[in-house]
């Protein structure tokens, strides 16, 4: 759906790789789950922003009420969207990042 948009897309398989993968490219927008494997979204958003702070990041999770329910972010987590989510609701959250970048 995000290459439909025109944007291109790079997909990791662990924090591990898209920490490697964000110290050898550039990006404008990180989106990533909450549940990962071996480390959690929120961990590598942290470790993102340590070595990006003007990264945006985008988490997504299947639990809606930590959406709803936190009142304050993780640390390095500029939105977070609750699936399932329509396509347009994540158009209009890059949208919005890409405009405060």
């Amino acid at each position: 759906m995000l290459e439909f948009d025109h944007h291109k897309v790079t997909t990791a398989a662990s924090a591990a790789e898209a920490l490697a993968i964000c110290d050898n490219e550039t990006f404008d927008l990180v989106l990533l789950d909450y549940l990962m494997p071996v480390t959690k979204g929120d961990e590598l958003a942290r470790l993102l922003k340590e070595r990006f702070p003007r990264l945006p990041i985008i988490m997504i999770t299947a639990d809606a009420e930590k959406v709803e329910s936190t009142e304050e972010l993780p640390v390095g987590v500029n939105f977070m969207m609750a699936k399932p989510f329509q396509f347009s609701d994540l158009r209009d959250a890059i949208n919005k990042m890409m405009m405060k970048a």
